[in-house]
């Protein structure tokens, strides 16, 4: 299930908790960040590859690409079980990596085709968590600071959206906020 929580950024209570599509959309928007539900076409599984995701959600993926005239889409896909907590992994290297509060020069857009994320919007003092499923779209603008928690065991399968062909490029804030928030494992314990 969707849930975001309104957690002061020194950690804490949340002051707001709620799965509630409307309201989470209603929240983001009065924050610039647009959220949507897609309707989930199927369960994704192990057999589809990138091809076969983006065929599925052919529909909406080229609506977006007209609207925002993005450059290049591709599939990123984590499966259970493939990082050891107990050996270093690219998988637990990259977590690592997407827990340190963050901006881009562009927008950050995923959808969820299936399992499950965190995002973590940084606004004032307060932060936007966001844990994601299968059929969320998340737009988030430009230069806001954020930070995305995949879990200690990931699964998910989401397609990301891109102006410029270089990708994933983050500028790191040093800001050690995503240290006093509860992680996606934590959220969903």
């Amino acid at each position: 299930m969707t849930l975001m929580q309104i957690i002061p950024d020194g950690g804490g209570r949340a002051a707001l908790s709620t799965s509630d599509p409307v309201r989470i959309s209603l929240e983001l928007a009065a924050q610039n960040v647009h959220f949507e539900r897609w309707r989930v076409q199927r369960p994704v599984g192990l057999a589809p590859d990138g091809k076969e995701i983006l065929d599925a959600y052919r529909a909406e993926v080229d609506r977006l690409i007209n609207e925002h005239r993005f450059r290049f889409v591709d599939v990123v896909r984590m499966v259970r079980g493939a990082g050891d907590p107990h050996r270093p992994s690219r998988v637990s290297e990259a977590r690592q990596m997407f827990l340190e509060e963050h901006t881009h020069r562009d927008a950050e857009v995923r959808f969820f085709a299936e399992g499950k994320g965190c995002f973590y919007l940084h606004f004032g003092d307060h932060v936007y968590a966001l844990v994601c499923e299968a059929g969320d779209l998340l737009s988030i603008p430009a230069r806001v600071r954020h930070w995305f928690d995949m879990g200690s065991d990931p699964e998910f399968c989401a397609i990301r959206f891109f102006l410029n062909e270089d990708g994933w490029v983050g500028d790191f804030s040093g800001d050690p906020v995503s240290s006093r928030i509860l992680s996606l494992d934590e959220i969903v314990a």
